[in-house]
């Protein structure tokens, strides 16, 4: 920590500081409250997904029994091709946006194949839609995490060190300031004293 120097201007200098961290607080303070909150309904959103996806399994299992049989050559039906990610700005934290994703259908023959494949073949496709959206939900709440570490840390450093600390300066330079004053005035009221009684004498 720096030595602050006990003097007016820098007793002028402390008191901008604490006025320019004391307005920018309460700005931090909201940025965090508002990526908490995109984090709560991040939280929800995965949720969510999570059940679509168990809803999905439900589904296929009661609506597909027949994908016990083993004969059936059903292997890589749907295949990811790739994705589109997009990008949002939050708060100016980066999140990865879902724009689309690239699905491949393998060719197969309709009288070579049962007639519910067709109705496999949406269910896998829908099935990779989500785990992809569900991958991209927990990367957004990676990076929603970090966001919220940073600017936590951020108002730390202005609530219990910066603010505290240019109080702390202030108040020194003050007494300081005080005392050299009182000093100043006792010695010329000394020194008046000493001339009075020089003249009298």
């Amino acid at each position: 920590m720096s030595r602050v120097s006990l003097s007016k201007s820098s007793l002028a200098k402390q008191n901008r500081a604490l006025q320019t961290y004391e307005r920018y607080l309460p700005s931090l303070d909201l940025k965090r409250k508002q990526i908490m909150t995109e984090r709560a309904k991040e939280v929800v959103a995965q949720e969510e997904t999570r059940r679509k996806i168990t809803v999905l399994r439900t589904r296929v299992t009661e609506n597909l029994p027949m994908l016990a049989n083993r004969e059936i050559e059903l292997s890589n039906l749907v295949h990811v091709r790739g994705a589109r990610l997009g990008e949002e700005n939050l708060l100016g934290t980066r999140l990865p946006v879902l724009e689309g994703l690239d699905l491949v259908k393998r060719d197969y023959g309709f009288l070579s194949k049962p007639h519910w494949v067709d109705v496999l073949v949406d269910a896998l496709s829908e099935m990779l839609t989500l785990q992809a959206q569900l991958a991209l939900h927990d990367r957004r709440l990676v990076l929603l995490d970090e966001a919220v570490r940073k600017v936590t840390q951020r108002v730390n450093l202005f609530d219990k060190v910066l603010i505290p600390r240019t109080r702390e300066n202030i108040k020194r330079i003050r007494v300081h300031l005080s005392d050299a004053e009182r000093a100043a005035i006792v010695r010329s009221k000394i020194a008046k004293g000493k001339r009075l009684r020089e003249a009298s004498a």
